[in-house]
């Protein structure tokens, strides 16, 4: 009856091992997934205030000419270099 016994609580014990090893991997891969996530929403807060500042800019020098120098030059400038002289 010893043996039978000891074999049921060992039983026991495993099941509950196998148990809580599954909850723990359950919870580790939560834990992971919401680190990635984070991770994630902070890229798109930094993509999103990239694009309010561009825009703000846009806003801000819509509508204005501006001439620049030889040596200067604007990041969202257009450069014709494909032009012919017209006599």
């Amino acid at each position: 009856m010893e043996v039978l016994e000891s074999s049921i609580t060992g039983a026991f014990k495993m099941i509950l091992m196998i148990v809580g090893a599954l909850v723990l991997l359950r919870f580790l891969g939560q834990l992971m997934n919401a680190k990635r996530n984070l991770e994630e929403e902070r890229k798109m807060n930094q993509r999103q205030r990239a694009l309010e500042v561009e825009a703000q800019k846009k806003r801000k020098y819509f509508g204005k000419t501006r001439v620049l120098g030889k040596n200067q030059k604007d990041e969202n400038s257009i450069e014709d270099i494909n032009f012919e002289e017209v006599e």
